[in-house]
């Protein structure tokens, strides 16, 4: 298969399951070392024309086996990241940051099939994921997927 050129966008993606009693858990995952070895939720970047959710499946399908069809939430949480840290300047010197959009997906079991990008994957809670990760977009990014399932479950409950 032919790889796709990398379209100037990241994609940021945080798995998540919910355990009887509305609690939430969120998968974070390693990279290797020889890429950082710090924690993060699922990132990769665009292919060709694809659109950010397009790429979210892709990339959570490629680095953690998540079926592109399973439920995914596209985030507000809206970051621009320096291409140092992503890829280098693939496009030239005048494209110094690029876009990361957000998303969550909900998973029905926690057995992730991780791929060569990272060395290990916890479920964790929303309070002992925000403090494995390092990256601040990250951070919103997660807080705000929290938010988010904690309201829809306070909306159901007063529908009751």
């Amino acid at each position: 298969m032919r790889k796709m050129k990398r379209a100037p966008f990241q994609v940021l993606v945080f798995p998540y399951y919910i355990k009887r009693g509305n609690i939430i858990f969120y998968a974070l995952f390693k990279r290797g070392e020889k890429t950082g070895g710090y924690w993060q939720g699922i990132a990769g970047g665009g292919e060709g024309n694809e659109s950010s959710l397009l790429a979210a499946k892709r990339e959570a399908f490629e680095e953690a086996g998540i079926p592109i069809n399973n439920t995914f939430i596209k985030l507000k949480s809206l970051s621009m990241i320096s291409v140092e840290n992503v890829c280098g300047f693939k496009w030239g010197q005048s494209i110094l940051v690029i876009p990361e959009y957000c998303y969550g997906v909900m998973v029905k079991t926690k057995i992730l099939t991780l791929s060569n990008e990272h060395s290990l994957y916890k479920w964790l809670s929303y309070k002992k994921a925000q403090k494995y990760l390092k990256w601040d977009s990250n951070k919103t990014a997660l807080w705000e997927l929290n938010h988010r399932l904690k309201m829809n479950f306070n909306k159901r409950k007063g529908n009751e």
